[in-house]
């Protein structure tokens, strides 16, 4: 008997341009991100909003792409960055992504790099913000 890892529940129609029920029927497609539930999520978001580092941030960035295929990019606009609200948050295109993930998961991180302000430093500064050009 093999146990299937439980998969989101799909969103009402209309509601959300996720395409999850076109994914669950492509023979072959990357299913990684329907892993996450919704309990799932919060447990993700509660993760993510205690940070510790940079190296953290960058491990939690690459543990979404590993085990879910989520592609997130954090960049600065090439102007002055006041607040962490002046971060671009990207997501890759991928179906299944689910609309409030996508809203979920940079509002965690931009409260985490609120109260961590030496993360956003940090981070600010490998985009060259302080010099390293």
């Amino acid at each position: 008997m093999t146990d299937t890892p439980p998969l989101r529940q799909p969103c009402p129609p209309g509601l959300c341009d996720c395409q999850q029920q076109a994914l669950r029927n492509a023979p072959g497609a990357d299913q990684r991100v329907l892993r996450l539930t919704e309990r799932e999520e919060k447990i993700l978001v509660q993760r993510l909003e205690q940070l510790r580092d940079l190296d953290d941030l960058y491990y939690m960035l690459g543990r979404l792409e590993q085990q879910l295929g989520i592609r997130l990019q954090i960049e600065a606009p090439a102007g002055e960055v006041r607040t962490v609200r002046g971060l671009v948050f990207e997501f890759a295109p991928q179906q299944g992504l689910c609309r409030k993930t996508r809203k979920a998961l940079p509002a965690a991180l931009r409260r985490a790099l609120a109260a961590q302000p030496h993360i956003l430093y940090a981070l600010l500064d490998s985009h060259g913000l302080f010099g390293n050009r």
